[in-house]
Parts: structure tokens; sequence; C-alpha cells
């Protein structure tokens, strides 16, 4: 996203690329709601490729694009690919409440530990640790299988650096939580009666 070019131009040049050929489809990351409202008015005003996918930072612990952002993709059938979905690596459970985050891990020496590192947010994990253990998965399963409970929800960003790592984030996508499941992760995130 770069605020000083007008969407027109940069619509207009992946237009250009699509055409060529050179790219299938187009997405943004990093988008508010207003600004792929704009993006698809005007791509659809120009008879321009238009977005299918946006990128948003979207997790259990960071949900904020669940206001606008994920509505709006919904009533438009563009596809969400939530990236950070593990928080940080918080959700992986590798962090524990009252000890300093594990040398080499994504929040050791990161400023965005102490946001993440809370007494509230570890409540939270507990909550979930509790949720999935009883169902027989971890809470990174559950991360996961959260975010593609979501229908706007085509795919999520996950990276890895081991093989092990790959192989549980592929085996979460089996985990199909039903509408019961949802309500108790609801109220575990504060979310629910």
């Amino acid at each position: 996203h770069d605020a000083d070019t007008p969407i027109e131009e940069t619509l207009r040049a992946l237009d250009d690329l699509v055409h060529q050929g050179k790219v299938r489809y187009i997405g943004c990351s990093n988008f508010d709601g207003w600004q792929v409202c704009e993006a698809i008015w005007t791509s659809r005003s120009l008879h321009l490729e238009s977005f299918v996918s946006v990128q948003p930072h979207y997790s259990m612990l960071e949900r904020e694009v669940e206001r606008e952002l994920i509505p709006f993709c919904n009533a438009y059938n563009i596809g969400v690919l939530p990236y950070f979905p593990l928080a940080s690596g918080f959700l992986t459970g590798k962090y524990r409440r009252g000890e300093p985050p594990p040398q080499g891990t994504r929040l050791a020496g990161n400023a965005r530990a102490a946001q993440a590192l809370t007494d509230a947010n570890f409540d939270i994990l507990e909550g979930l640790e509790n949720f999935a253990a009883e169902r027989g998965h971890s809470v990174l399963e559950l991360a996961f299988a959260w975010l593609l409970a979501n229908p706007t929800v085509s795919s999520v960003i996950a990276g890895a650096t081991k093989t092990e790592q790959l192989d549980a984030n592929a085996k979460a996508a089996d985990w199909h939580l039903t509408e019961d499941d949802m309500a108790e992760v609801d109220r575990i995130l504060g979310n629910g009666a």
C-alpha cells in the first residue's frame, strides 16, 4: 500500500500485468475497509481488474478487521488471507507467563513482546489451551481452525522454519469447529455471553 500513489494508477498498472499474462489475480495488503471499497469501486467504474483478496493482520488476538474489512469482503466475495495468525508465535504456547521469551523466538527482544505478553493475553491463552487439549488438539491448531472457520478466510499465511511446523500447520486445517465450539471460543476471547 502506497499512500502517495492514487489507487487508479496502481490498479491500471496491475490491470496491465493481468492482461499481459504476468499475473493471474491481484490483491492488496494492509488496506482499511474504506480503501478496499475505493479500489473495488474504481476497478468497476473503469472496467479494470479488481482485487480478489486482501491480506490483513488477523488472529484470535488481533480482530480489528472484523469491524469493517471482513464484512465488506464477505459482501463483495473477496478472499481474506490473514497474516500473523499465531500472534507472532504467542498462540503456539511456547511463551509462558512470568518467563522471558525463549531465545530465537519471534518475540525475544522484540518491541511487540510487551504488547503480547500481558496477563490478559496469558489468561486467554490458558483458556484456549484448555479448550484445545480437551478436544485432543493444540492451541496452534485451534488458532488456524478458528480463522478457517470464517467462510471469508480463503487460506492462512503461516511461516515455518522446520518441516514439523509445516506438518503442524497443515494438520490444523483438518479440525472443523462446530457452532458450539465457536461460541465457547468467543467466550474465552471475551466476545460472548
